[in-house]
């Protein structure tokens, strides 16, 4: 009998049976721990910023080791201490050097220049897995690194990073748009999964218009709900964030599960009047709202039309009321 599996007559834990001339049981390893796994990795983190510090973190959780980091405000200075504990603050070159997998989390504007300014230096990337986390990029960007003998990752996450320490747990079951060179796909993926993601493929040619996607949807959004808020107050509401919060979590509910059919409001009933009346009072108090408000409601008509939510004539009613 296999030492380690309990006869079918005695419960868990009793030991031997008693007459059966067993032999004490070998005891069972303990459970794995993230550190116990194989394949672990040596990660770098290029930009400790609020994106390299959480993802730093998440990969460290998943059992890899971040060994170095750079960081040259006294504020990156202190999430790589808070968040990547052990981790060694390095120059750019050092970092990469003590890395299996290096992250570069930099603005995207400076990513390009990184990429080429890493070969320019001579620093050595074979082998290496190097991996950004831009939207707005696939991996072509890092095609002097590619060329020197790096393995390019693309690794987007969908998420807003406010610096807070929830930041890592909010990896948790959000989105990674994924760009790589096919055989590098599994392992784009895995590092995802790691992290507690979800990977979506993304075709390099696809990422402009993914991120103008994204950023048009999280950061537009923003801005309509601190505006909406501003009108608010300016009309006398002493706690406008408490009055938007259930219409505006409605409204977002409605129209993630209904798309087009969750819209309601004046536009959407081809109420003229009352938008041509938004628009007179916005010009008295914010131009800039009155442009936005038109150019939104333009593009709710136009959607509304089509899907035949508007009759014509009142489409065009909307539009004239609409009309700058």
């Amino acid at each position: 009998m296999d030492p380690d599996v309990t006869p079918a007559s005695a419960a868990p834990g009793d030991g031997p049976v008693p007459g059966a001339g067993a032999t004490p049981r070998t005891p069972r390893p303990e459970p794995e721990t993230p550190e116990d796994r194989p394949a672990r990795l040596a990660v770098g983190v290029v930009g400790a910023g609020r994106v390299g510090t959480a993802l730093g973190a998440a990969l460290a959780r998943a059992g890899h080791r971040v060994t170095a980091a750079t960081a040259v405000s006294e504020r990156s200075r202190s999430r790589v201490e808070e968040r990547l504990p052990g981790a060694d603050i390095a120059a750019p070159p050092d970092v990469v050097a003590a890395a299996d997998l290096v992250l570069l989390t930099v603005p995207d504007d400076e990513l390009p220049e990184l990429a080429a300014g890493f070969v320019a230096a001579g620093v050595d990337v074979t082998g290496k897995l190097i991996m950004h986390t831009s939207g707005r990029y696939g991996t072509a960007v890092l095609a002097p690194l590619t060329r020197a003998g790096a393995l390019p990752l693309a690794l987007h996450p969908v998420m807003t990073f406010t610096g807070r320490p929830d930041d890592v747990n909010r990896l948790t079951g959000i989105s990674f748009g994924v760009t790589s060179p096919e055989p590098l796909r599994p392992v784009a993926e895995a590092l995802v999964l790691e992290m507690g993601g979800e990977p979506v493929w993304i075709t390099e040619d696809a990422r402009p218009l993914y991120h103008a996607a994204l950023a048009g949807g999280a950061n537009h959004l923003v801005t309509l709900v601190v505006e909406a808020m501003d009108l608010l107050r300016a009309a006398g509401v002493a706690d406008p964030g408490r009055m938007l919060g259930p219409l505006l979590g409605a409204a977002l509910d409605n129209g993630l599960r209904l798309g087009i059919d969750g819209l309601t409001g004046p536009v959407a009933r081809g109420d003229a009047g009352t938008v041509s009346g938004h628009v007179d009072e916005l010009a008295k108090v914010s131009p800039e709202s009155r442009r936005a408000y038109i150019a939104l409601a333009r593009l709710t008509a136009d959607r509304a039309l089509a899907a035949g939510m508007l009759k014509p004539e009142d489409a065009e009613r909307l539009l004239e009321a609409l009309a700058d």
